[in-house]
């Protein structure tokens, strides 16, 4: 019986800039419809690790294969594949909601009205029937983080990339909006690979959470299951080890953000 190909494997890789070493001998393997968090303090190499899949810089030693491709080297043939929500929405100010959600259809060719409806329709599965027409300063900062995550969930992407999509949002509105993500995600089989300083983010999305040391070295991986999110005492377990390997440097939850986690 054959194996299944990882969607996303990385081989020793090492990153530098001038004399600084962001990344040393850094490995790992995200199977298909897995969601892996990286977490770390400042500086661990989690951002540069991200970088590196998109395909934004190259790394100086080791390979990197996204779906089969280098995203460094072939970065067109990815075109389409993978899709990212960034830390802001970078929405178009001038454009409406559904505008925005429409936008990397668009860009691929889509035909108007069919990227019209594929957007609604995203719009919709984000929970944001009903504010299609609104434009980017009529929203919350929570509409518009969905509003970014529907424009790149509307590509149909194999991939998903989120670098700190949750964490310019407060705790409710986060949480609310992982939840729903977590749900998409799991319905639709993406594949997800994120960065993140906030530990509940990893525990309510993930189902591996990575923490890395300075040089992106693993210090701690940790598997998280339904069975985790639904008990309180496994999820305080659970976050205070992340907390300990990442030196005491998760942000500060209170209790309401502990709670176990629901698909509701």
């Amino acid at each position: 019986m054959g194996t299944i190909d990882p969607v996303i494997e990385i081989r020793n890789i090492h990153k530098s800039f001038g004399g600084f070493v962001a990344v040393d001998d850094f490995s790992l393997r995200v199977e298909p419809g897995e969601i892996v968090a990286l977490l770390g303090r400042t500086g661990a190499g989690k951002s540069t690790v991200l970088n590196l899949v998109m395909g934004t810089i190259g790394p100086d030693q080791g390979s990197i294969r996204v779906a089969g491709f280098d995203p460094y080297a072939q970065f067109r043939e990815l075109k389409g594949r993978i899709a990212v929500s960034f830390q802001t929405d970078r929405l178009l100010p001038w454009r409406t909601a559904v505008e925005n959600a429409e936008l990397g259809l668009l860009i691929l060719g889509v035909p108007k009205a069919e990227a019209r409806t594929r957007a609604l329709a995203w719009l919709e599965r984000v929970n944001l029937k009903g504010a299609q027409d609104k434009y980017v300063h009529e929203l919350s900062g929570g509409m518009r983080q969905r509003v970014s995550l529907a424009r790149a969930l509307a590509v149909d992407p194999a991939i998903v990339f989120l670098d700190e999509s949750f964490s310019q949002l407060d705790h409710a509105t986060a949480g609310k909006l992982r939840r729903d993500f977590h749900c998409i995600a799991k319905e639709f089989g993406k594949t997800c690979l994120f960065v993140t300083h906030r530990i509940e983010d990893a525990i309510e999305i993930a189902d591996r959470a990575i923490v890395l040391n300075p040089g992106a070295r693993i210090v701690l991986t940790e598997e998280i299951t339904p069975d985790l999110r639904a008990d309180p005492a496994l999820v305080r377990a659970c976050h205070a080890r992340i907390a300990e390997a990442m030196g005491g440097e998760g942000e500060a939850d209170d209790e309401e953000s502990l709670a176990p986690v629901t698909a509701g």
